[in-house]
C-alpha cells in the first residue's frame, strides 16, 4: 500500500466518525474544567481510548489540551467555577481522539513502523496561580503547567518527537500554518501587606495595601517603554484581592501576572524590572510586599523538518493558498518546554468563522466542530515512515533563530 492510499483510508475512517468526534468536542465544551482539575474530561478520554481498544494510563488528569479558562460572562461557562473553553481545547481533544480513530479504524500500523503515544495533557493554561502555588507547597505538584509535570514524571522519556495542534482565530494565519516560535513566560504573585484602620474615623493610622498595589501597577506601566521590541515582552497583571470591607483601610492586596518574552534572557530582564516596580509600590506607602515567581513555559521552537512535512500534508487538505508560515507569536504554551528537549511541532488550524478574538465572552469552539476533518486530519502525518529522519536532523536550540 502506498502512503497516499493509506492517507486516503485514514481520512475516510475519520469522516465516517465525524458525528462521534463532533459529539466529543461538544460534550467537553459543555463541561469545562480548570487546569489540574479535569476529572470529567480525563474520564471521557480514558473511556474513548478503551472503546478503541487502546491501552490507557489514567491518573494524570490524563497531545490534546484538557483545560479551560476562567472567562467571566462566557455563555457556556461553568456557573460554579467560571471555567469555559474559550481557547478551543475542547476541539483539540476531539482532534486528538479523531486522529486515534482514523489510525485504528484504518489499521494504519499494519503499514507503519514505530509507536504512538496519545496524550491528553492537563493544565496547559497557566491560571489559578495562587492555587497552583499552594499545590506546589503541599508537594502535590512540582511545576505549574501540565507538560512540565509530565516531563518530570518521565512521561516523555521514550518519546522521540511530539506534535500538538491548536485552534486558531486570526484571519491572517490562513486555515493552517506553523509558527516560527512562541513566547515563554514566568508567573508572578505579589502580596502587599499594610495595616488596617477605620477608613472614616482613623485613615491616618492605616497603611493602604491597595494603594501600594495601584502604585506598583503604575510603575509596571511606566517601564513598558524600556522593553525591547525584539524581545516581544508582554506583562499583564490582575488584581485578585483589594480589601475586605469598604470602611476598612485594606491591609492586604494581591496581584497575579505573567511576564512573557521571546527568549529567556528577555523574560528575566523584564521580570527583574517588574519586581522593582512592585517593591517601589510598597515602599511608597510604607507597606511590605511578598513576591513569588513561578517557572512558566520556555519559548516554543518548532522543528523545521517536521514543519516542512506538515506543510506538505496541510496544503493537500486546505489548499496551498490557505497555508501560512506564521511569524513569532507572543502567547505562550507549555509545549515550549518539550521543544527544548525533543523536536516538536505546534501548528495552528482554523476551526470556525472568525468573528471574535479569543478568549472572550462570545468565543467558543462549538462552530469548530462543524468542520470535522480539518482540525484533526493533519495529526496522522507524523506517524508516516518519513518521520524517523526528523530525529537525525534535529539539534537543541535555546532561543528562536
Amino acid at each position: 500500500m502506498t502512503k497516499d492510499e493509506l492517507k486516503r483510508r485514514i481520512f475516510e475512517a475519520i469522516d465516517r466518525r465525524a458525528d462521534e468526534i463532533i459529539g466529543i468536542g461538544e460534550r467537553i465544551l459543555k463541561n469545562p474544567e480548570m487546569g489540574f482539575k479535569e476529572v470529567k474530561t480525563a474520564a471521557l478520554v480514558h473511556e474513548t481510548f478503551q472503546r478503541l481498544g487502546l491501552e490507557s494510563r489514567a491518573g494524570l488528569a490524563m497531545n490534546g489540551q484538557l483545560d479551560g479558562l476562567r472567562v467571566t460572562g462566557h455563555p457556556q461557562a461553568d456557573p460554579a467555577t467560571g471555567a469555559a473553553h474559550a481557547c478551543g481545547h475542547n476541539a483539540q481533544v476531539a482532534g486528538m481522539l479523531g486522529a486515534a480513530m482514523g489510525l485504528v479504524d484504518a489499521k494504519a500500523f499494519d503499514h507503519l513502523a514505530g509507536r504512538v503515544a496519545l496524550f491528553a495533557v492537563p493544565a496547559e493554561e497557566g491560571g489559578d496561580i495562587e492555587w497552583r502555588q499552594a499545590q506546589i507547597r503541599a508537594g502535590k505538584l512540582e511545576f505549574p503547567c501540565g507538560k512540565q509535570e509530565l516531563m518530570k514524571l518521565g512521561c516523555f522519556d521514550d518519546v522521540d518527537l511530539a506534535m500538538m495542534i491548536h485552534t486558531n482565530w486570526r484571519a491572517e494565519d490562513g486555515k493552517a500554518g506553523v509558527p516560527a516560535s512562541n513566547n515563554g513566560r514566568v508567573g508572578k504573585t505579589a502580596r502587599f501587606v499594610g495595616r488596617a484602620s477605620h477608613a472614616g474615623g482613623a485613615p491616618h493610622m492605616g497603611v493602604n495595601a491597595l494603594y501600594a498595589a495601584q502604585i506598583a501597577l503604575a510603575g509596571i506601566n511606566a517601564i513598558r517603554e524600556t522593553f525591547r521590541d525584539e524581545d516581544s515582552i508582554r506583562v499583564h497583571p490582575i488584581l485578585t484581592h483589594g480589601g475586605s470591607q469598604v470602611n476598612v483601610i485594606p491591609a492586604e492586596a494581591r496581584l497575579e501576572m505573567y511576564v512573557r518574552g521571546k527568549n529567556a534572557d528577555g523574560v528575566m530582564d523584564a521580570s527583574g524590572k517588574v519586581d522593582r516596580a512592585l517593591r517601589a509600590g510598597a515602599l511608597a506607602l510604607g507597606a511590605q510586599v511578598e513576591i513569588e515567581t513561578l517557572p512558566g513555559p520556555m519559548p516554543l521552537l518548532c522543528d523545521r523538518t517536521m514543519a516542512s512535512l506538515f506543510e506538505r500534508a496541510a496544503k493537500g487538505l486546505v489548499g496551498q493558498e490557505h497555508y501560512r508560515d506564521i511569524p513569532h507569536r507572543s502567547g505562550s504554551t507549555d509545549m515550549g518546554d518539550v521543544s527544548q528537549v525533543i523536536p516538536v511541532l505546534h501548528p495552528w488550524a482554523e476551526p470556525r468563522a472568525r468573528d471574535t478574538p479569543r478568549p472572550s465572552r462570545s468565543w467558543t469552539s462549538s462552530s469548530a466542530m462543524s468542520c470535522p476533518r480539518r482540525p484533526w486530519r493533519p495529526w496522522w502525518w507524523i506517524f508516516s515512515p518519513t518521520a524517523p529522519r526528523v530525529r537525525a536532523r534535529w539539534s537543541p536550540r535555546r532561543s528562536p533563530p
